[in-house]
């Protein structure tokens, strides 16, 4: 397998940035549950597109500010 791919997050230090929002209350504004955030916020899913920019727009900052995308190339280590 020559390429692995991730996606991390920093929706945790934005809702402590955003006067320490709660999961519930992001996951209210973004309309889905709070176990929802929770996977995403640990990594354990990703959200659809859709999902992605209206947590952004939730923390009023842009989707790059939100979600980092790294590719890895295992082989060339």
């Amino acid at each position: 397998m020559g390429r692995s791919t991730r996606v991390t997050n920093e929706i945790r230090a934005l809702r402590f940035r955003s006067g320490e929002m709660t999961q519930a209350e992001l996951a209210k504004k973004v309309g889905v549950s709070r176990q929802t955030i929770i996977a995403i916020e640990q990594g354990r899913y990703s959200p659809t597109l859709e999902m992605a920019f209206q947590i952004a727009k939730a923390f009023d900052v842009p989707l790059e500010d939100v979600f980092h995308y790294s590719d890895v190339d295992t082989d060339a280590r």
